[in-house]
């Protein structure tokens, strides 16, 4: 396949025109090979019954490239199935590093979101990136240069478990965001377990994930009461632990992989889509949407 062009280099400013354009008098613009929306339904999006249940699509998320940052993911947990890196924010101040690492999690929390994941999309390649120490805390300069790496590797998703509600932080992890839309790295964010303002899960340029308490891992929900735009699987869920262990936990932690994993599927079968055509497929596939068909209404 041709490289994408969010892939390439950016192309020389041409004289004669403002910044970003394209003298398209000198230079036709390229045809662009996009996924048509016509008639979206789970099986067009990723080869889905439209019925839930456990389903992996027709691809299995094979093709697509993930990126998990959290505590860390234990690449030998059954639930997990291997990774293809781990790597770790290490250094202090601002001499930071992202460096590889052994492919382990001290605390689980990684572990879990992988696995969830993995389980919707099984042939999904997986990349973990710790920046969390405790599962409960870390460093925002360890969540930026995790992030900026991130985006930076191209990955087609980023599984953000996490947030800070340090404002100090918000400008530079709002241009991270744009930055990784604009390049289709889409990140899929968390929204926060307690009613507080944090980020960046609150930014447009993101997918941002509450939760639902009903056990299908494919059903999902979209929220026409944003912030959180989608409402997936969070309540009691069964995740990977550290130790090899499974046990069921809640948390919006839990409910956005579930939602990247559902993405994994959708790119793996429509590989040009862009990030708003991919959160439109996601609004039009979601468990509560319906479409008049015939004076009928019809769900996705």
């Amino acid at each position: 396949m041709t490289q994408p062009p969010w892939r390439r280099e950016r192309r020389d400013h041409f004289p004669g025109v403002p910044a970003w354009s394209l003298a398209t008098s000198r230079l036709a613009p390229e045809e662009f090979g996009v996924s048509r929306l016509e008639d979206v339904t789970r099986e067009w999006a990723w080869g889905g019954d439209g019925a839930g249940g456990d389903c992996a699509g027709d691809d299995g998320g094979a093709g697509v490239r993930v990126c998990v940052l959290d505590t860390g993911v234990d690449a030998s947990h059954p639930r997990v199935g291997g990774l293809e890196r781990s790597l770790v924010v290490a250094g202090d101040g601002p001499d930071l590093t992202v460096a590889d690492c052994d492919p382990a999690d001290p605390v689980g929390h990684g572990t879990a979101c992988a696995g969830v994941i993995r389980s919707i999309a099984p042939a999904v390649s997986l990349t973990s990136v710790r920046v969390l120490t405790d599962g409960r805390s870390g460093s925002g300069a360890a969540l930026l240069a995790g992030l900026r790496w991130a985006v930076e590797e191209g990955f087609d998703l980023v599984n953000l478990s996490l947030s800070t509600t340090r404002s100090q932080y918000l400008p530079e992890l709002h241009e991270l965001a744009d930055r990784a839309y604009f390049r289709r790295c889409l990140l899929v964010a968390s929204a926060h377990n307690m009613p507080v303002v944090s980020f960046p899960w609150t930014f447009s340029s993101v997918i941002s994930v509450a939760s639902h308490d009903e056990p299908d891992p494919m059903t999902y929900y979209y929220n026409p009461a944003p912030p959180a735009e989608f409402l997936a699987r969070g309540v009691r869920v069964p995740v990977a632990w550290r130790g090899g262990r499974e046990i069921r936990s809640t948390g919006n932690s839990f409910a956005a992989p579930h939602i990247t994993g559902i993405c994994a599927l959708i790119l793996s079968r429509h590989r040009w889509m862009t990030p708003f055509q991919l959160k439109s497929v996601l609004y039009l596939a979601a468990s509560n949407v319906v479409a008049s068909k015939g004076g009928a209404h019809v769900r996705a």
